[in-house]
């Protein structure tokens, strides 16, 4: 199995941008980019998702790592009660509220997967790796 080098390759951050991502078509398409408070709750609860994956990271420390999960994990919970909010108000239909709700479950549910796993590693994170270990 390869390493991972660099946030970017994680697969939990490249879904956290794509929520990003379709978070910012919503704002362009819909009446959402007229409720400003909304709007920005909304944008600071995916980026901090998406931010707290790449801090975690780059700390180099598995325990860190998993504290910075568990902060973007919180993230996405929030940006996901956003969503109703963005229903409610009729910002969004019921099928992109569905197809926006549906994404958000599998990042959770992955980021979830991740901090799971980070627990049960021997591997403490690059910052404990000796020279010249073969230890992941």
């Amino acid at each position: 199995m390869a390493s991972i080098t660099k946030f970017e390759e994680l697969d939990i951050w490249q879904l956290a941008y794509q929520q990003c991502k379709d978070f910012e078509l919503l704002v362009e398409e819909t009446s959402l980019g007229k409720n400003y408070e909304l709007r920005n709750q909304m944008d600071a609860s995916s980026g901090s998702t998406m931010d707290n994956i790449a801090e975690g990271f780059e700390r180099s420390g598995n325990m860190e790592f998993k504290n910075f999960l568990h902060i973007s994990k919180g993230s996405n919970g929030e940006f996901r009660s956003q969503l109703y909010r963005c229903l409610s108000r009729r910002h969004i239909s019921q099928e992109k509220f569905d197809e926006l709700y549906n994404k958000n479950i599998l990042l959770g549910g992955k980021l979830m997967a991740f901090i799971t796993y980070l627990q049960k590693s021997p591997f403490k994170g690059q910052r404990y790796k000796k020279e010249n270990s073969s230890q992941l």
